[in-house]
């Protein structure tokens, strides 16, 4: 660990900062700029290319291929040299247009008419929402999806191999009819694997209209020119579904719903790791020791589950980040204020904290390994799950009072193989149905668990 990460004041820059690595290249300050450059030279490729516009021509190749390597090679280096420039302009995306003309500059082909589109008829929110709905889509794409996608498979996996182990449920945390390990998994996969989806499928949005949404340097300069056609051509080469009617700032209704939806997939693996943890407890799972690894600075046996309690408060804290982003992003007084910008600023800190949570909870599972003997004996102690069996099928014939009689057996009391037994073979019901409950044991009484487990 180096010096400055040492002393980062959040832990995604220190702690974690191996870990949150993953998304420096979509969400950092860097990523920021890169993105506007990137934003600044395909809208002057865009217009150079649009026909309606009869003061631009197609670029040169020397131009184009400048154009492309700013974009397609764009360095640290590059963006300090933007933050210097801003230091001096104060502004940041306007630094941007200076750095993209020093870089023109001398170019065959780049003309001073040319460079003076840089940057043309854009808001700086123009530059700027684009720029965050391709750093939270890209975020999404290449880093959280695939993380998601993944524990969702080992889980699947899991729920595959459990699917046929008998395991007592507990409803408000007491003994409850039998179900299988490899279902309460499955359970969770479905689950998960809808909300991936759900965030997956929240449409990128954006708008690229000007000072305050209504096109009014563009028409001014070119009044002939279709301009809601031609930027939003712009957006969909870039994968943005227009956003036709805003005030300066694009509204940022998409964010909050990409924020909730990442909330919720988030909420479900809390909902998780509050169950394995629950059964790491009882002993269904072992944590397997990590050689070297302390558990307790004072208490040698332990091997605490500390992968699903550090992942539990990631995600805690990435959902009150979310909400947060939500609840305000959507929110700015008249045309614009600037509320938001420093707010957007913070959305990596959430999507860190996911994924921080993600990379903790797959520790976790991948150190688990299964009791069976733990599981099979906790069962086997638990007749009174039965009860529910042998009420329904006195049901099935008719018999009355069927429910109070195996209350009046059961409830509250302790309850063996043979207690069970003896109350059956007294009951009123045909040869065959008195038979298969006096076979029937706890271990049995998993209903359609098992193969709805494998089906997942």
């Amino acid at each position: 660990m180096d010096l400055t990460t040492l002393l980062a004041l959040s832990p995604l820059d220190g702690r974690y900062a191996r870990k949150a690595a993953p998304l420096r290249d979509y969400l950092s300050e860097y990523a920021l700029i890169r993105y506007r450059v990137l934003i600044e030279v395909r809208w002057l490729q865009h217009l150079a290319d649009e026909p309606s516009l009869a003061d631009f021509a197609p670029l040169e190749p020397p131009v184009k291929d400048v154009l492309n390597r700013l974009v397609d090679q764009f360095s640290v280096d590059d963006a300090t040299r933007v933050k210097e420039l801003e230091a001096k302009t104060n502004h940041d995306v306007k630094a941007v247009e200076y750095f993209l003309r020093h870089k023109l500059e001398g170019v065959p082909g780049a003309s001073g008419s040319l460079i003076a589109f840089l940057h043309f008829a854009s808001t700086s929110e123009d530059i700027n929402n684009l720029s965050y709905a391709l750093m939270l889509r890209d975020a999404r794409q290449r880093v959280l999806l695939p993380l998601m996608r993944q524990l969702a498979t080992e889980l699947r996996a899991l729920a595959h191999r459990f699917a046929d182990v008998p395991m007592l449920a507990r409803t408000h945390g007491q003994p409850a009819t039998p179900t299988t390990l490899g279902k309460e998994v499955a359970n969770f996969v479905y689950r998960l694997e809808r909300q991936s989806e759900l965030y997956a499928s929240v449409p990128i949005c954006g708008k690229f209209n000007g000072a305050v949404g209504n096109f009014n340097a563009h028409a001014v300069a070119y009044p002939d020119a279709d301009w809601v056609a031609i930027t939003d051509r712009f957006l969909v080469s870039l994968g943005i579904e227009p956003t036709p009617y805003t005030t300066q700032i694009e509204p940022h209704d998409w964010i909050a719903e990409y924020c909730q939806a990442l909330s919720r997939h988030n909420t479900v693996l809390i909902d998780l790791c509050r169950d394995f943890w629950g059964y790491v407890s009882l002993g269904y799972f072992r944590s397997r020791p990590v050689a070297g690894e302390v558990g307790s600075s004072t208490m040698p046996h332990k091997v605490n589950p500390i992968d699903f309690e550090n992942a539990e408060g990631n995600l805690g804290l990435a959902n009150a980040l979310l909400g947060f982003l939500a609840s305000k992003l959507p929110i700015s007084r008249w045309q614009r204020d600037l509320t938001d910008s420093t707010v957007l600023r913070n959305v990596a800190v959430a999507l860190g904290h996911t994924l921080i949570a993600l990379d903790s909870c797959q520790r976790g599972l991948g150190k688990l390994d299964a009791d069976l003997v733990t599981i099979a004996a906790d069962l086997e102690q638990r007749w009174e799950v039965l009860a529910e069996a042998i009420q329904t099928v006195m049901r099935r014939h008719g018999m009355a009072d069927a429910y109070e009689q195996l209350k009046e057996l059961t409830r509250g009391r302790e309850i063996t193989a043979d207690t069970l037994r003896v109350f059956i073979a007294k009951l009123d019901l045909p040869a065959a149905e008195r038979a298969r409950l006096l076979a029937l044991a706890p271990a049995a009484y998993t209903g359609l668990a098992a193969s709805l487990a494998r089906q997942i």
